[in-house]
């Protein structure tokens, strides 16, 4: 068996158990967002309350429908640069939501949240990118 048969079922693989995690992970978010709620004297914030959508929807669902649509992309040898650049964007789309309902809760703001937003969809748009280039090439041999 050769390596490159190996690592096709590892990429495989790994694009499924980044489903798993990030379904975890968002279930974690509810859960930080209803303690949280808890101790917040009554204040809620939508940001706090919605950034489970992040890794259920752009990590979860989008992992899983790659893996179904486009199996080839586990093939190519990109996969782990998309799937570093992607699992980045959402962990920054994530922690900027977290961050903005806690000073919404708190009564504040903080003009660095932009920075998170346009780094976690910098991070998304490079890892499109970078799993849309290979199929391209593919497609013109």
């Amino acid at each position: 068996m050769s390596t490159l048969a190996i690592n096709k079922g590892r990429y495989e693989k790994q694009l499924s158990r980044t489903a798993w995690i990030y379904l975890i992970i968002s279930a974690a978010a509810v859960a930080v967002d209803k303690v949280y709620g808890i101790y917040s004297h009554g204040v809620d914030s939508a940001a706090m309350t919605w950034m489970f959508l992040y890794p259920l929807i752009g990590g979860a669902l989008y992992c899983f429908i790659v893996g179904k649509l486009f199996p080839r992309i586990t093939h190519s040898a990109s996969c782990r640069v998309f799937l570093n650049l992607h699992n980045s964007g959402i962990a920054a789309l994530t922690i900027s939501s977290l961050l903005k309902g806690v000073f919404e809760i708190a009564g504040t703001n903080s003009p660095h949240l932009v920075y998170y937003n346009a780094v976690g969809w910098g991070f998304l748009a490079a890892g499109l990118i970078t799993m849309v280039a290979p199929l391209l090439v593919d497609v013109r041999k």
